[in-house]
């Protein structure tokens, strides 16, 4: 567990990223405890201690199953009744329509329950809206399309938890609907047949970090037992194993950025083992087009499939994520992911753009001053606002909201830092009427504003989250598992490394301090990374840095003006492939000048 008031570690209290250092856990006898249980290394030991995982857990920890974490989904509300609906609806044969948000998460579920009804050899409609001109969540307009293609049910996921106007309507003209979702609820339900949600205020709050993909597979396990109970499964119609769609459950697991914690790091431990297999045609695809030669981990999923899968939502065709996760056809698959690969090409560029006229916006005016940055431009693509949110939130270490604003009406996306709750905050702005609508979780939310209200909002967030954002600010800290000299950081300790992952949101991955190396060499690659070459004291080893998107930045700046200097370096080591040589590389996140 963290240990506040220790010294800092290696007595950096202000480094070049404006942080203070400090060991993650200072129970050295709880690492070496683990260690000698689990005859692990004790560095490994060490980081599961750095977690706060007790010793009576650590087996467990290290290597987590489903048998052991997953929940009977009939201790969820509303999860008997969803799946009983839609057994019954595949019994009868109704039309069903799963409706998806546009993210990795909405197609991951979507994809999920795709996969699942073509096992079961029946029909399902996937309707993602359309960014741009529908915005997020279900949408009146689109229930009565559904309805007008003569759909019986239809299953929102990813959203849904309060749309509570547009379900009301759904009722109205004839639909029944079940919401799959886990993004914050209120007091009040939306009307639908079931409302499947963690976040639920009468839930456990056992499961509150899952992902929706996570909820939707476990809709999925309660459907298969409903129809099993049902006698439909025979020779002639096998039941499905739900396992063989773990990737999938990984995935956006990974990329909705929830904590890796508890069931979630189950999913992603046996998912990755299923990505590895490459059954899913469209996964294998979309690797292939991604350069992606080695055993996908989490980064893999987080930074080089996600973005592809995301990719059709932000710029391009938002049903392209689904259809590739859950067709069988590598024809096609091949030809989805090369669309995707294009659309995230694309969005790179918008992105960059829009990055820009923000960042110019907060320096030429008093914005940079305020707890929340609230920042809108005319013509800004929504589908890299969220992106843009993000660095801004990097860039000044506080919450973001970026807007995009199309005539009186805006588009907006915010992200936060640890202690500061954005959804709850967006969702008193929309009870206050400063917003049209909008929701979220923890670190992340989306709405929809009048631009004559923007100043209102900008002001009421500013309000509120000020001694929140105070508050994170003078805890911010950087939190490191222990030192390593240049020569120790090999290849083998990543190896090692890996038995205490999959790591994550709220399972980090580990973090080393590498104490008084020099620079031999700080170069320029791509746009905006700075490179390095470290060695230790005395000369001794070698070992290549990235640093990423540091140009002109204090941390950038300091690693390219080096002139030999020595340093104490941080960051994360990762095994680096090139051309068949293995080798370790550190991701550089921050460092310390000394005199």
């Amino acid at each position: 567990m963290d240990a506040p008031f220790a010294p800092a570690f290696l007595d950096v209290e202000n480094s070049l990223t404006s942080r203070r250092w400090r060991l993650r856990s200072e129970n050295e006898r709880l690492g070496l405890a683990i260690s000698q249980r689990l005859d692990v290394p004790e560095i490994v030991g060490r980081v599961m201690a750095g977690r706060g995982v007790p010793l009576e857990e650590a087996e467990q920890y290290l290597t987590p199953q489903l048998r052991h974490l997953l929940p009977d989904p009939s201790s969820f509300k509303d999860m008997d009744a969803g799946a009983a609906r839609i057994a019954a609806a595949i019994q009868a044969g109704e039309k069903v329509a799963v409706f998806g948000d546009y993210d990795v998460d909405g197609a991951t579920s979507s994809g999920l329950l795709k996969r699942f009804f073509n096992a079961i050899r029946q029909p399902l409609e996937i309707y993602i809206p359309d960014r741009m001109k529908e915005g997020y969540g279900p949408n009146a307009p689109a229930m009565d399309t559904l309805k007008g293609r003569g759909i019986d049910l239809v299953i929102t996921v990813d959203c849904g938890i309060v749309s509570f106007d547009v379900l009301k309507h759904a009722r109205e003209i004839g639909l029944d609907v079940i919401v799959v979702d886990h993004h914050q609820a209120e007091t009040r339900l939306p009307e639908a047949v079931a409302v499947i949600n963690p976040k639920r205020h009468d839930e456990s709050q056992q499961f509150t970090y899952l992902a929706a993909v996570g909820v939707t597979f476990l809709l999925v396990v309660a459907i298969n037992r409903a129809l099993r109970n049902a006698g439909w499964y025979n020779d002639a119609r096998p039941e499905p194993d739900p396992r063989h769609w773990l990737d999938l459950v990984a995935l956006g697991t990974v990329c909705d950025v929830v904590p890796l914690i508890g069931l979630n790091r189950a999913f992603v431990a046996q998912g990755l083992k299923v990505m590895a297999r490459r059954g899913n045609a469209g996964l294998a695809a979309l690797a292939d087009v991604a350069g992606l030669d080695e055993t996908p981990g989490t980064y893999h999923a987080g930074f080089l499939l996600g973005p592809r899968v995301n990719a059709g939502g932000r710029v391009g065709r938002p049903e392209y994520g689904p259809e590739l996760l859950s067709s069988d056809s590598p024809d096609k698959c091949r030809e989805l992911a090369g669309h995707l690969d294009r659309y995230n090409k694309e969005r790179k560029e918008i992105e960059a753009e829009v990055q820009t006229e923000a960042l110019l916006m907060v320096e030429k005016s008093s914005l940079k001053n305020d707890s929340v940055i609230v920042v809108a431009g005319e013509g800004w693509h929504p589908g890299v606002i969220g992106i843009v949110a993000s660095r801004l939130k990097d860039t000044y270490q506080r919450p973001a909201v970026v807007i995009a604003l199309d005539g009186g009406t805006g588009k907006g996306s915010g992200r936060s830092i640890p202690g500061v709750d954005m959804g709850a905050a967006v969702g008193a702005a929309r009870h206050k009427e400063l917003i049209v609508a909008g929701g979220g979780h923890l670190m992340a939310a989306g709405l929809t504003i009048a631009s004559d209200k923007i100043d209102a909002f900008r002001a009421f967030l500013n309000e509120r989250l000020a001694k929140d954002v105070s508050d994170a600010a003078r805890a911010a800290s950087l939190g490191l598992d222990g030192a390593l000299s240049i020569e120790g950081a090999t290849p083998e300790l990543v190896a090692l490394l890996e038995q205490a992952g999959p790591y994550g949101a709220g399972n980090p991955e580990p973090r080393f301090a590498l104490p008084r190396v020099r620079l031999v060499q700080a170069s320029i690659v791509g746009e905006n990374h700075v490179r390095c070459i470290l060695t230790g004291t005395a000369g001794r080893g070698r070992l290549t840095g990235i640093c990423f998107r540091a140009l002109e930045t204090p941390l950038g700046d300091a690693l390219l003006g080096h002139n030999g200097g020595s340093f104490h370096i941080a960051g994360h080591l990762r095994k680096n492939n090139w051309r068949g040589n293995v080798s370790a590389q550190l991701l550089i996140e921050d460092a310390y000048r000394l005199a």
